[in-house]
């Protein structure tokens, strides 16, 4: 790609430098522009990898977040037979039991919460990676001159 990217660079300042209806200022003021341009797409790049290892690190919470609750869940049935004297309970006292079966209960609820707000935050990451697409593409659209756009292009551009 960066090759092909010097190349179509290099291209194009030989391109600017065979028109002799440009002037200096003209060419300069052409090359500062797709400079810019290309900075622009290396920060849109950028920003989409850091969503994209948010969105990775989000997943992997998730997927933690899932085993844990599995496990509790399972620590909770075994609980609950033992509170109904299903299940050998030992020298566990009712008191006690009961008391670890709210412990559970909140700390599933805990986990839930975070679940929730894990699912918003990727969901946020989401939004904003379609933004940052359809910023790119209306660019694109606008970078046409209006003279060579038909209408669907018009309407398309309004439609972004």
């Amino acid at each position: 790609r960066r090759q092909a990217t010097e190349y179509s660079t290099s291209s194009s300042d030989e391109e600017l430098e065979s028109r002799p209806s440009l002037t200096h200022k003209a060419k300069r003021a052409i090359r500062k522009r797709r400079k810019l341009e290309k900075e622009t797409k290396q920060l849109i790049k950028q920003e989409e990898l850091k969503r994209l290892h948010k969105a990775q690190a989000i997943q992997r919470q998730l997927e933690e977040l899932e085993e844990r609750q599995r496990a509790l869940e399972i620590f909770g049935v075994k609980l609950e037979r033992e509170l109904r004297g299903e299940a050998d309970s030992g020298t566990k006292d009712e008191n006690q039991m009961l008391h670890e079966w709210f412990e559970l209960v909140m700390e599933k609820n805990k986990l839930m919460r975070y679940e929730s707000e894990l699912l918003i935050i990727a969901q946020e990451l989401e939004l904003e990676d379609h933004q940052s697409r359809l910023e790119q593409k209306l660019r694109e659209k606008m970078a046409i001159d209006d003279s060579l756009k038909d209408e669907m292009d018009l309407n398309e551009e309004d439609e972004i």
